[in-house]
């Protein structure tokens, strides 16, 4: 079977991608670097947990202000991925491959790479320490260790992978038996989930619900397929706008929706899904499935859990404005792993880190910080291998869009910019620490209408 990659990376594809990094190296040129090991040290003035985007861009952001010796990144992974072009993996239109690089190619050069992982915070000493039983200590610590995946949380899971028809692009071990069990699929019911817990990209479980419905379409397989989404929500989206939007969709296209669902337990010899009613807990409902996609449970990652950084939750405790701790006014946070009352998305992490940047700035100063974060989030909401729903929107679940159009319709120019765009954005200017979100594109939009 021919790939969707091919079938959707036509020459309009093409040329916006070559157009687009024509016109970023022209900007302004950038070059990647290969992390470079310095001797090890046990003291940085700038210690940053996590190797995500969150924490290669503050390293890279970091690194300007007190020089790349003085910055290191504590992060086990070999490998860095780019999570947000998994729905499109997932969907076949994009490979696996072109999601991932080795970490130690986007570790800012010069700065120290601390290949372990972190086992205890001790923020009243101003130190860590790592499952290798070294103890590194700081001047100042940003925590960006993401949020954690709890499959095991689902009864039957992870084993229940070993099997066809079930996948989920949450994690490059499944992503690609999502695809799979869409190719595989011949009839009957095509389920996806989202679970009881916050999540990262909460867009993203619906999003491969309207790509699977679009390629059931294209392979003649739409009239025996039952298209059901089991949301432990009680809403389709959290932004009126965008949801009457979504609604209007799933009403087009008879997808059936069912609220405060939530996935307890998978069947997979039998493909069997079993559902608890929120509203009536302990009253359980048993579906047969043709193909699951799994969204799991998640939570703040165990080493937080019980920190003196976390809140009651297990959230990093930070102001929701300046991203500066509570409690420690050395230690900061960012992405996923913050109690941010805000959807957790690569998109906060860019706006997040300029704010951040700036508050750190001045607490160096021992000026208070001024510059405050509104929240800023944004979902692409793929509803097909050619349109995206662009959704912005801040704190408060109102819109907060950058285009002059209305971004609830949608567009192919909100797919491109989320299949090829984006990516390149990420790789060669966010992780770099030159990109923090775009604020100065709605105020020159704004300009320009006024």
């Amino acid at each position: 079977m021919t790939p969707l990659a091919a079938v959707v990376s036509g020459p309009r594809v093409r040329l916006f991608a070559c157009l687009l990094r024509l016109g970023c190296q022209q900007a302004k040129p950038l070059q990647l670097h290969t992390g470079a090991s310095l001797a090890a040290k046990n003291h940085y003035e700038v210690l940053v947990l996590g190797g995500g985007s969150g924490g290669i861009t503050m390293a890279a952001r970091m690194k300007r202000k007190v020089g790349a010796e003085n910055v290191a990144i504590v992060e086990p992974s070999e490998r860095h991925f780019y999570q947000p072009i998994w729905t499109l993996v997932g969907a076949g239109a994009k490979p696996l491959a072109s999601s991932g690089r080795p970490t130690a190619s986007v570790i800012p050069s010069g700065v120290e790479w601390i290949k372990a992982r972190v086992v205890d915070l001790n923020p009243d000493k101003n130190c860590i320490h790592t499952d290798n039983d070294k103890e590194i200590s700081y001047k100042y610590l940003i925590i960006a260790l993401g949020i954690q995946l709890d499959y095991e949380k689902i009864k039957g899971l992870p084993e229940g992978f070993a099997h066809p028809q079930i996948g989920s692009n949450y994690s490059v071990r499944t992503v690609e038996k999502t695809w799979k069990a869409l190719q595989d699929f011949k009839e009957g019911n095509a389920i996806f989930t989202f679970p009881n817990t916050p999540v990262k990209c909460a867009g993203a479980p619906q999003k491969i619900m309207y790509l699977s419905e679009a390629y059931f379409r294209k392979t003649g397989k739409r009239s025996k397929a039952n298209i059901i989404f089991n949301t432990s929500l009680g809403a389709i989206f959290g932004v009126k706008k965008y949801a009457d939007a979504l609604q209007e969709i799933i009403r087009e296209r008879n997808l059936t929706v069912n609220y405060k669902q939530n996935l307890v337990e998978v069947r997979a010899d039998k493909q069997e899904a079993v559902f608890e009613n929120l509203d009536k807990p302990g009253e359980t409902q048993v579906i047969s499935y043709d193909m699951l996609h799994v969204t799991p449970p998640m939570s703040p990652p165990d080493v937080l859990k019980t920190s003196p950084v976390a809140d009651a939750a297990g959230w990093v405790d930070v102001d929701k404005d300046t991203l500066q701790h509570k409690r420690y006014p050395n230690v900061f946070g960012i992405g996923d792993c913050t109690n941010l009352p805000t959807s957790k998305t690569a998109a906060a992490v860019a706006a997040q880190s300029g704010i951040l940047d700036r508050t750190i700035s001045l607490i160096m100063k021992n000026q208070t910080p001024v510059k405050k974060y509104d929240g800023y989030t944004s979902c692409p909401l793929v509803t097909g291998y050619n349109r995206v729903i662009l959704a912005e929107f801040d704190y408060n679940a109102q819109p907060l869009e950058t285009f002059p159009f209305d971004q609830s319709k949608e567009r192919l120019s909100m797919y491109l910019m989320k299949a090829d765009m984006m990516p390149f954005l990420y790789w060669n200017v966010m992780l770099r620490g030159y990109w923090g979100g775009p604020a100065f594109l709605r105020k020159l939009f704004h300009l320009g209408r006024s």
